[in-house]
């Protein structure tokens, strides 16, 4: 299913090609100063990075995984990365959009494209995800994208470095999920 476009956004599988293109969107989206460009951001509870090169090079070679890039005119400005968790299920992990285009409807866009490409490359018929507890403002964005609270957590990896340094030690994620068509 990858190549959904829009007049102006196309999306594709993500190759090694666009492997320093990734890491500095995803970090310019999650991480520091540039991220409060964005209508949301991870600053204000962790600090240090989102991802690293390694993680990104393990999901770029991996076939139960994708990055689904979003580009206009050959430029990233958007992805997201898909794992197929087997059974009928897809996970949906982070979504990134240019801080300075958020709540353009690229994430919007990302997140259909997303859900098209679950169902067209794993057969999937679920799409689970994974939203930090104190991000009330997006998942009340997932929620009206059809996403729906689980009732499950699941712990923050507060002594993972990889993922980012903790600002406060109460971090969790909650488990999203939606039926695909």
């Amino acid at each position: 299913m990858s190549g959904l476009a829009t007049p102006a956004l196309s999306t594709r599988a993500g190759t090694l090609e666009d492997l320093p293109a990734l890491h500095a969107l995803i970090e310019r989206a999650y991480r520091g100063e540039t991220a409060r460009k964005g209508w949301t951001n991870e600053a204000d509870l962790l600090d240090g990075q989102r991802t690293d090169v390694a993680e990104l090079t393990d999901i770029l070679t991996d076939p139960a995984r994708v990055m689904l890039v979003g580009e206009e005119a050959g430029t990233l400005v958007a992805c997201l990365q898909l794992v197929d968790e087997g059974a009928g299920t897809a996970y949906l992990g982070m979504l990134s959009v240019e801080p300075e285009r958020q709540a353009g409807g690229l994430g919007r866009f990302m997140i259909a494209a997303a859900e098209a490409e679950a169902v067209a490359r794993f057969g999937a018929r679920t799409m689970r995800m994974t939203v930090i507890r104190q991000r009330p403002e997006l998942i009340a964005w997932y929620e009206r994208r059809g996403y729906a609270l689980t009732g499950e957590t699941e712990p923050f990896p507060l002594s993972d470095e990889r993922f980012g340094l903790p600002r406060r030690q109460d971090l969790e994620f909650l488990v999203l999920e939606k039926t695909l068509a």
